[in-house]
C-alpha cells in the first residue's frame, strides 16, 4: 500500500488542483492549514460566498450556498475557527442568503444553467423540493459552530435547525446526500447538545437515532453491485470506527476497504463512477478535478481505518 500511496501523492502533485494538493499535504504530510485557507480563498467572492467551480460539477463563478458548503467542509477538516477572516466573510454570506420561512438555503440557482454543469445541478422551478435540507442543515451547523450564541447568525441557524429536525422526524425516506448532511450536522452539534432541546421539540439522541436509521437504509449491501455505477458504499456513510453504525457493519466496511484497494489504478487513484452526459469538452476537466478530490478523501478513510 505504501508504494501505491506514494504514486498517488505524485499524481496529486502533478494533476490535481492546488487546493487538493494543499489538503493532501495538510492531511498526510504535516502541511499547514494556512496553505489550505490560501487556496480556498481563491474561490471566495466579495460577498463572502464561494463559487468558481469549487464543486467541480457546476462551474458557476458567482456565489452559491452549495459551493459555500463545499468550502465549509474543508474548513471543518482543517479545524478552522471563527477568528479566520475567510469564515467571518462566509458567515455574512450565509446570513444574507438564508430563507427564514423555509429554514433552507437555495441548493441549485438559476444561474447554474448558464455555465457547464452536471444535469443534477440544473435549475428549474420547484427543484428545491428535490434538495430540501441538502446542504441547509449542515450550513446551519456551521453557523452554530462559528457564531456567538445570541447573535443574528445563531438565531438564523437555530430557526433552520428547528425546521430541519421537524422534517427529519416526520420523513419516511431520505436521499443519501441529504442523509450525509444530517450526519455531518450531528457531528458538529455534538458540542452543542445542551442547547438542542431549548431550540427544538426533540431530544438530541432521538434525532441521532433517526438519522442513523436513514443512513443504514442508504447502504448498498450487495457487494457485487459496488462497481456498477453510482452506489452508496458503506464507507460513504461510515467514515470511522467511531461511527455508530460501524459495529453492525464492521464486516461490510472491511469488504469496502478491500474493494478500494482492488479498484485503485496503477497511478494510485480511482475512476469516478459518474459522468455528465453533456459538455464533452468540460467534463474531462471536472473528472480530473474529482479524481483528485476522491483520492484525498479515500486515502483519508484508509488512514482512519489503519490501512496506511
Amino acid at each position: 500500500m505504501e508504494h501505491t500511496f506514494q504514486k498517488a501523492s505524485d499524481w496529486i502533485k502533478r494533476n490535481a488542483r492546488p487546493l487538493e494538493v494543499a489538503r493532501w499535504e495538510y492531511v498526510f504530510e504535516g502541511g499547514s492549514r494556512d496553505n489550505v485557507i490560501r487556496y480556498l480563498a481563491a474561490y471566495q467572492n466579495e460577498d463572502g460566498g464561494f463559487g468558481h467551480g469549487i464543486e467541480p460539477d457546476f462551474w458557476l463563478p458567482s456565489s452559491s450556498p452549495m459551493a459555500t458548503w463545499t468550502a465549509g467542509q474543508m474548513l471543518v477538516e482543517i479545524g478552522a475557527n471563527e477568528n479566520e477572516e475567510i469564515i467571518g466573510k462566509m458567515i455574512k454570506y450565509l446570513v444574507n442568503t438564508a430563507d427564514n420561512v423555509t429554514g433552507m438555503w437555495q441548493s441549485a440557482l438559476p444561474e447554474n444553467n448558464q455555465y457547464p454543469h452536471a444535469p443534477w445541478w440544473h435549475w428549474n422551478e420547484g427543484v428545491q423540493e428535490n434538495w430540501m435540507f441538502n446542504p441547509g442543515v449542515e450550513l446551519a451547523a456551521f453557523l452554530v459552530q462559528w457564531s456567538p450564541e445570541h447573535d443574528e447568525a445563531s438565531q438564523i441557524a437555530w430557526n433552520s435547525i428547528e425546521k430541519a429536525v421537524e422534517r427529519l422526524m416526520n420523513a419516511s425516506e431520505m436521499d443519501r446526500h441529504e442523509v450525509n448532511n444530517y450526519q455531518q450536522f450531528l457531528k458538529i452539534m455534538q458540542a452543542h447538545k445542551e442547547m438542542f432541546h431549548t431550540h427544538t421539540d426533540y431530544e438530541f439522541d432521538a434525532v441521532s437515532d433517526k438519522i442513523m436509521s436513514f443512513a443504514e437504509e442508504c447502504i448498498e449491501h450487495n457487494t457485487s453491485e459496488w462497481s456498477s455505477g453510482y452506489k452508496v458504499l458503506p464507507l460513504d456513510i461510515i467514515d470511522s470506527p467511531e461511527h455508530p453504525l460501524y459495529p453492525k457493519f464492521k464486516e461490510l466496511v472491511e469488504q469496502n476497504l478491500k474493494f478500494f484497494m482492488e479498484e485503485v489504478s496503477d497511478e494510485g487513484i480511482w475512476e469516478i463512477p459518474w459522468s455528465w452526459g453533456s459538455y464533452p469538452e468540460e467534463f474531462p476537466i471536472a473528472r480530473r478535478y474529482w479524481q483528485g478530490i476522491l483520492a484525498v478523501n479515500r486515502y483519508k478513510i484508509l488512514q482512519t481505518f489503519g490501512y496506511l
